[in-house]
């Protein structure tokens, strides 16, 4: 199958991470609308399977999370009258790393205890410093933080709604509340992680709001994130540390171009259609015997004239 340039497929990498839709990137790259989503389909995995590989042994110390609601094919209330099972509102949790900037993990789902247990299960692996963590008042993150992490220092920021002068609900004051461990108060906040899921919402047109852009799929909704992130971790420059997240975290020593998101995406199918073809060949070749053959132990018989069913004589002494 014949393959779009290298330029012109980080082209399409380019115009989707800059908040252009699937048809708004066909008309500005000429590519077809199926190429695009395909490419993105492979361009998902590979980011994803790439970050969950790098993105270990981190130095970061500092974490904030949060959730970012978005919904596919259709709105939660709108669940019941859709033709088709959507799933309805997603929700993207996230973590950063107040000090690199680093997103180092993310989950897709609800906004359950179970999705917040497996998002936390999976941000625990890849640290090497004992954590000062800070979330909302999610009851949802006392349950999944103290079930993951054996040493942590956790706290949440409780956010207090009043009403406005038009009775609209505004947050009118905040309170600290250390969880486990003994957190520095002075660094309990939820603003770097709200700052980046608007850098997200912003960027991923999959999450403007009041357009017919959004996600009809949940594959394709992970896939769009897995290279948003991928895009932001490595290739985009921090306007606070001045460098990528991922080269101010020491997971790669340079800022990296799209081209090279493109050589990575290639290296990874083929890898994987390597891995493949080593594993049919396996499936039918039979490999060489290197024990003997064993079989099932059988009771000795006795020869035919001493069987007495044969007629012979079972005792030839008394003969």
């Amino acid at each position: 199958m014949t393959k779009l340039p290298t330029q012109k497929r980080a082209a399409v990498l380019r115009c989707l991470i800059e908040g252009n839709s699937i048809l708004a990137t066909s008309r500005i790259t000429g590519a077809a609308k199926n190429t695009i989503v395909n490419f993105l389909a492979e361009a998902g995995e590979a980011c994803g399977a790439y970050q969950d590989e790098k993105l270990t042994a981190l130095p970061c110390r500092v974490l904030q999370l949060d959730e970012i609601w978005s919904f596919v094919g259709c709105k939660e209330k709108s669940k019941k009258k859709a033709i088709d099972q959507h799933p309805g509102d997603v929700w993207t949790w996230t973590a950063i790393c107040a000090e690199t900037k680093l997103i180092p993990s993310w989950r897709v789902g609800d906004r359950s205890h179970r999705t917040a247990f497996a998002f936390c299960h999976d941000l625990s692996k890849r640290f090497t410093e004992t954590l000062q963590i800070t979330s909302d008042g999610h009851p949802a993150y006392k349950w999944a933080i103290g079930g993951n992490f054996e040493e942590v220092n956790f706290a949440q920021l409780i956010k207090i709604y009043g009403k406005d002068e038009d009775g609209k609900d505004v947050v009118i004051r905040t309170e600290r509340q250390p969880i486990f461990g003994t957190p520095n108060i002075d660094l309990v906040s939820t603003s770097y992680v709200e700052r980046s899921n608007l850098s997200l919402r912003m960027g991923n047109r999959r999450f403007t709001r009041l357009t017919n852009a959004f996600s009809k799929k949940l594959e394709n909704h992970c896939h769009m994130l897995a290279l948003s992130f991928m895009h932001y971790n490595f290739c985009r420059k921090h306007t606070t540390v001045k460098t990528a997240p991922a080269v101010a975290a020491g997971v790669t020593d340079h800022i990296w171009t799209l081209d090279e998101v493109v050589e990575m995406i290639d290296a990874y199918f083929a890898r994987k259609l390597e891995a493949e073809f080593e594993r049919a060949f396996d499936m039918k070749v039979t490999p060489l015997r290197t024990t003997p053959k064993t079989y099932a132990p059988q009771a000795p018989r006795l020869p035919w004239y001493l069987d007495p069913e044969s007629g012979g004589n079972p005792n030839p002494e008394l003969s």
